[in-house]
């Protein structure tokens, strides 16, 4: 998958003298006042970071942030694969000395949306995907404008029991047969499997990974795997228990999940590509995506601890992202989003 390059538009640059100034404690629900747009997405690295391979570096710096300094609340929510790197990054914070509490809710990257974006009730939005159209106008009618900040990359992992002993690799052709229920059986796909039925396992409507998966295998039309009827779950700790039940079951979902399964799943190859850091970050793993935070520059500007850990969050993500399970933008995807942080906060 190829991503496009997260750029600041000339409305970034020509209201990010509006966000000026030292930010101030404000109640939750930010005033509507002008705020950064910017456009979605980021390009692929160019650099695949395994554990002897480095991702190009981030060469723009961050204001410090003392965070034993930092007052005040933060909550955020969205997806789940962004889940355990949010997770991560809040243990850091709190562990070089924030006293505040964060809330990371685990409820999809749709639902995430809605809360930042209807509800107005969140300070941080973490996707899966980049943020819709009809999103950002939700964001834009309670006087909000998302701030897009790329932080890492996914392989998306396509999984079955490590009890299956015969499925290695999918074409992306088969991967569309067996989540549109056109393949019932393991024998459909490949006659010297077992004559047993297929158990799909998918993530909900509301999770960005849906999204992504009907978007890559289905060209967005989500008729075909829902008419399939999968078990489906927000939670990706009970896809993969699912799937770890049966050997003929199959599921996909962050490859965070697949790592902490403790060896009861196995990834399947896809077009003859595993997931890897080094396939991930080329792009010639077929699903493989970039993984997001939003938030907004009023919100950042009245409440400063929000502007201080989404800092943080860029500062040291690609330190972190590892032991998350994920693997680390690019040096020019990190230094984009970078500069949206100091572009909203006026710095």
């Amino acid at each position: 998958m190829r991503f496009q390059s997260l750029m600041m538009t000339a409305a970034v640059l020509g209201l990010s003298a509006a966000c000026g100034g030292q930010p101030t404690e404000a109640p939750a629900e930010p005033t509507a006042a002008a705020a950064p747009t910017l456009a979605p997405a980021t390009e692929a690295p160019t650099e695949a970071p395994a554990e002897a391979v480095t991702v190009s570096q981030s060469t723009v710096e961050l204001p410090a942030v003392d965070a034993a300094a930092v007052t005040g609340d933060i909550v955020t929510a969205g997806s789940s694969t962004v889940y355990p790197l949010s997770e991560a990054v809040a243990k850091a914070f709190e562990r070089e000395g924030y006293a505040g509490k964060i809330t990371i809710d685990s409820v999809g990257t749709g639902a995430g949306f809605e809360r930042f974006c209807v509800a107005g009730e969140t300070d941080v939005a973490n996707a899966s995907r980049a943020i819709k159209d009809e999103e950002a106008a939700s964001c834009a009618a309670i006087g909000r404008t998302p701030v897009e900040f790329r932080v890492g990359t996914d392989a998306l992992a396509v999984v079955v029991s490590a009890e299956n002993d015969f499925a290695q690799d999918l074409t992306m052709q088969q991967l569309a047969d067996v989540f549109a229920g056109t393949a019932k059986a393991w024998a459909d796909l490949d006659p010297s499997y077992p004559a047993e039925p297929i158990q799909l396992f998918s993530p909900g409507t509301d999770s960005g990974t849906f999204d992504y998966f009907v978007e890559a295998v289905y060209e967005k039309d989500n008729t075909k795997i829902l008419g399939a009827n999968p078990q489906m779950s927000e939670d990706d700790n009970v896809l993969a228990q699912g799937v770890a039940g049966s050997p003929y079951a199959i599921g996909y979902f962050g490859y965070a999940y697949l790592q902490e399964s403790g060896g009861a799943l196995r990834a399947l190859s896809i077009d003859g590509v595993a997931p890897s850091f080094d396939s991930a970050e080329s792009g010639t793993y077929p699903l493989s995506r970039p993984l997001f935070i939003y938030s907004d520059a009023n919100v950042m500007q009245q409440k400063p601890q929000v502007a201080a850990f989404v800092n943080f969050f860029l500062t040291n993500v690609n330190d972190l992202i590892g032991d998350a399970g994920y693997f680390p933008a690019s040096g020019e995807a990190l230094d984009a989003a970078k500069n949206n942080w100091l572009a909203a906060t006026g710095q």
